[in-house]
Order: C-alpha cells, then structure tokens, then sequence
C-alpha cells in the first residue's frame, strides 16, 4: 500500500503584483487618507481577509505598494541621469519625469506627491515614507551633479546639492500641475525655460 501524498494548499486566487498595481492606482488617484478599504478591494477583487492575510493592513499595503512604486521610479532616474554631461543629464530626467507624470496608463502626477503630502497626525508614518522616497530621488540626482562637479561640468559657483533641490523641486512642481491637468506640452515648456537658464556657457 504506497503513502498517500497530503494534500497541498489551495493557490492564490489572484497574482500578487497584480493586485498590488491595482491599489497603487486607487491610492495614487485618492491619496492615502482618502482611500477607503472599500475601494482598496473593490479595485483589487479581493475580499478583505484575503487583503489583510496577503499584505497586512492598509498602511502595510500603502508601504508595499510604494516601495514597488518608488523602487520602478528610482531606477528609472538613474537609468536617464546616465548621460555625458550634467546638461544632459537634467534634462534627460525632467523630459522623462513631465512623460511620465502625463503619462495615460495611470493617474496624472506623481504618487509620492498626491499619496499623502498632508496626513493627520495618526498617519504622519505615511508623509515620512514618500517625504524619504523624494529624498531618495534627490539624492540620485545630487550624486550625478556631484560627479559633474568634480569634473568641472557645471557652472563656476555653481552647488551640486543646491541644483539638485533645484531640479527635484521643478520635477515636484509639475506633478502637481500635471494633476491639476496641465499637459504634456505646458511641462516641456517650462523644461525648456528652466535648460536655457542651466545652458553650459560658451
């Protein structure tokens, strides 16, 4: 008489990183604070013991969701700041980040910006999460600005760090508007404002 084989678990209805997509759109278009469970699993299609047993509750889901976001966002930075001059290099990273924030696969804007810029003092956990999330961004562009500097590719006087708040802040700025509605073609032009003033001098 051979040994009967236990029976496995019953798999996961639903793929993870697919759901987890899923929220990263409900929490992006309502914020943090606005977004209900309700929503989380109506958007998701799952139910709320198979959210809380996959991810915890919703600021695990929120940590998740933006560690996913913020992790494709970063290396996209540093993939476009790969450029042969600090010129190229911000402008390559503003270009990228107005397509993206006026992008039509996901709500206008930036996720680290509308995902809970203000929280109530019980959610304050949040705001630091995507306060470090934008840090980490300026950091990766204050590190290739640095390199610029000691290579002498930025204007005399000029401050990696102070250049790189500089960018980080424009790139902020135009998520906003770029929420608000402001096309694709409003943030170029605004880029192209900001180049002119950056322009290497002959």
């Amino acid at each position: 008489m051979g040994i009967e084989t236990p029976p496995t678990g019953r798999p996961r209805a639903f793929d993870e990183e697919t759901v987890l997509d899923r929220a990263t759109e409900v929490f992006w278009r309502h914020g943090y604070e606005g977004t209900s469970l309700s929503a989380l699993t109506s958007a998701m299609g799952i139910n709320r013991p198979s959210l809380y047993a996959t991810f915890g509750n919703k600021e695990q889901l929120f940590q998740r969701a933006f560690a996913r976001y913020h992790e494709n966002q970063l290396a996209k930075a540093r993939r476009v700041l790969d450029q042969p001059t600090a010129h190229a290099a911000i402008a390559a990273f503003l270009r990228a980040s107005a397509d993206g924030l006026t992008a039509d696969d996901h709500p206008s804007g930036c996720l680290s910006i509308q995902g809970g810029l203000a929280c109530s003092p019980e959610n304050s956990r949040i705001s630091e999460i995507l306060a470090a999330g934008r840090a980490a961004t300026e950091s990766a562009l204050e590190e290739r600005l640095s390199l610029a500097e000691q290579e002498g590719d930025l204007p005399d006087g000029m401050d990696a760090r102070a250049l790189a708040r500089f960018v980080m802040a424009l790139s902020e700025g135009h998520a906003v508007h770029a929420a608000a509605g402001a096309s694709r073609e409003d943030l170029h032009a605004s880029i192209d404002i900001a180049l002119r003033v950056l322009a290497p001098r002959s």
